[in-house]
């Protein structure tokens, strides 16, 4: 796997599925926020499977 996001990138992913995660825990949101662990998976690993699709890459290497 090749990492095809940038450090912006994955930190906002982070912190989006954070926020997602603890709105569900919470009861704020409903069940849907629970879709933030993939944002935050995504961020952590460095490589998002869409971006392989569309052909993006926000890595500077």
């Amino acid at each position: 796997m090749k990492l095809n996001e940038g450090t912006l990138d994955r930190g906002l992913r982070v912190a989006a599925g954070l926020v997602l995660i603890a709105l569900a825990a919470s009861g704020a949101v409903g069940p849907w926020g629970w879709v933030g662990v993939v944002p935050l998976l995504t961020g952590v690993v460095g490589w998002c499977p869409l971006y392989t699709l569309l052909g993006l890459n926000t890595c500077r290497r």
